[in-house]
């Protein structure tokens, strides 16, 4: 099983996958469009992808890759955000005076960094990456915020754990493959969609009507602009799905009232980790 990330090796979207696949061999991509291309070309079975945190909100890039590619999401999970300080092996928080990570890891670590002025934040491309940098250099003014799993992989040392603002902080995570490789969930109970509508009044509440009176719960909304249609956009949407008949009529009273439906996966609603 082979099973492509965005990100460094130790990220929190390799250890999304690790619960997923266990056994897998992971793909590191450096940018989210070549973890689609990967999955698209068969170079992997499939692709874990973060597309929302409780905290930061949405991956928006995600939702329009997931537009643009013939794959459909064939799962959900939550993973459980943790950040740690990260440092090279015999370092102190007394000498740290650099921390490096990515900008929403920094935002998520607010307080612990008011509590050491300090210590200057310095934003990275990846979590992970901050630690593979920061062993690499083995700067012990220096550290890094990522997961426990980055300072295994790389032999970093936790100088403190558990330093973000907020304990409720989630990442959502979509397991992916192309779309033919995805099996009927005959115990899906959510569904995911994007669709655009004619700019003209009432389009988009007569879109949404269909599920009110379809009697499921929508979820999430969700708008991006549509590239090179300026004022267009395209709505994802998350709703409740009560049974596969009435997903089914959902659709298809949708696309009564809409340019572009696509439905991008049925799947089991993710529960919240202990």
């Amino acid at each position: 099983m082979q099973v492509a990330i965005q990100g460094e090796p130790g990220s929190f979207s390799h250890e999304a996958a690790g619960k997923i696949f266990p056994e897998a061999t992971i793909l590191p991509c450096t940018l989210s469009p070549d973890v689609f291309r990967a999955l698209t070309h068969k170079e992997v079975d499939a692709a874990v992808i973060p597309i929302e945190n409780s905290l930061a909100g949405s991956v928006v890039e995600h939702f329009d890759l997931l537009l643009d590619h013939d794959v459909a999401i064939e799962s959900e999970s939550l993973l459980r955000i943790r950040h740690n300080l990260i440092a090279v092996p015999g370092s102190s928080l007394e000498r740290i005076q650099r921390v490096y990570s990515h900008p929403v890891a920094l935002a998520q670590c607010r307080k612990f960094l008011e509590r050491h002025p300090a210590i200057e934040a310095i934003p990275f491309y990846d979590t992970a990456g901050s630690v593979k940098q920061l062993m690499e250099l083995r700067d012990r003014n220096a550290a890094a915020i990522a997961s426990t799993r980055a300072a295994v992989y790389y032999g970093g040392e936790v100088l403190t754990a558990g330093i973000e603002d907020n304990a409720e902080n989630y990442t959502r995570f979509f397991l992916i493959r192309r779309r033919e490789d995805v099996p009927v969930n005959t115990k899906a109970d959510k569904v995911s969609l994007a669709f655009t509508v004619e700019n003209r009044p009432g389009t988009l509440v007569a879109a949404l009507d269909v599920f009110a009176n379809q009697g499921t719960n929508l979820s999430k909304i969700e708008s991006r602009p549509v590239q090179g249609k300026p004022w267009q956009y395209v709505f994802y949407v998350d709703y409740q799905l009560s049974t596969q008949v009435r997903a089914d009529v959902a659709l298809e009273l949708l696309r009564q009232h809409c340019s572009m439906v696509k439905e991008l996966g049925r799947y089991r609603a993710a529960q919240r980790p202990e």
